[in-house]
């Protein structure tokens, strides 16, 4: 097993496509975040406005790092277990996590311009925050990876699937409370705020458990049938 995580773990970020995608998911961040500080009030450039935003923007592509490690199972000549590949994500996940709260300190510390009044309030919440967000989205991958054979259709499925339900609990006034229990955009926003109670930190539980653990437990149960010879 301790072979298997190590070659999930170099896998992870062993290829050029991989450490390419790494390289424009972070450039993608800073970017954002220059033009974030350039563009913003100053009441609105601090650390935890830069890091919702920028955190956000790359935990979109944090998720194809999971569907790509879930190809590699299915293309192994042998059957490997998943929870190698689903412990794998974690590596490229917690990278971009924290290249996300450095490339923030950096920018919003180097500004010329005028800042909030506290600019670092709540940062030390709000950088765990970033870290948790991407590894939340890095399991979201492997679970839709492990329940979709197609890696654009999986990948795809990672930005409709919560947005489309956290818009439809939305929609409707006594669903919205749900929002922060049931979907990754609700928990999100809790996480950014920097103020984080045991209520919230419950909520943020919940949802790692329905999209971290849940998905990825189902697309495990379901490539195992799919691998079960027939009549077995």
């Amino acid at each position: 097993m301790d072979a298997t995580i190590h070659d999930a773990l170099q896998r992870s970020l062993g290829t050029w496509t991989r450490r390419w995608l790494l390289v424009g998911t972070l450039v993608a961040g800073l970017l954002a975040a220059v033009a974030l500080v350039a563009a913003a009030a100053p009441a609105d450039r601090s650390f935890t406005e830069l890091s919702r935003t920028v955190q956000s923007l790359m935990s979109v592509a944090t998720p194809l790092f999971g569907i790509l490690l879930v190809r590699d199972l299915r293309r192994a000549p042998v059957r490997l277990p998943v929870l190698p590949t689903v412990l794998a994500v974690g590596l490229p996940a917690v990278v971009i996590g924290v290249a996300g709260v450095l490339i923030c300190a950096a920018t919003l510390a180097l500004t010329p311009a005028d800042v909030a009044d506290d600019p670092w309030r709540f940062a030390g919440t709000t950088a765990v925050g970033g870290v948790l967000v991407q590894i939340a989205a890095g399991l979201v991958g492997t679970g839709l990876g492990l329940l979709l054979r197609s890696v654009v259709v999986a990948f795809l499925a990672t930005i409709i699937l919560p947005l489309g339900l956290f818009t439809l609990l939305g929609a409707v006034d006594a669903l919205r409370p749900a929002q922060p229990w049931l979907t990754p955009f609700g928990s999100v926003r809790n996480l950014f705020s920097g103020q984080m109670s045991a209520l919230r930190w419950v909520q943020w539980l919940c949802v790692l458990l329905v999209w971290g653990v849940g998905l990825n437990a189902v697309g495990t149960a379901l490539l195992h049938r799919r691998d079960r010879p027939a009549g077995h």
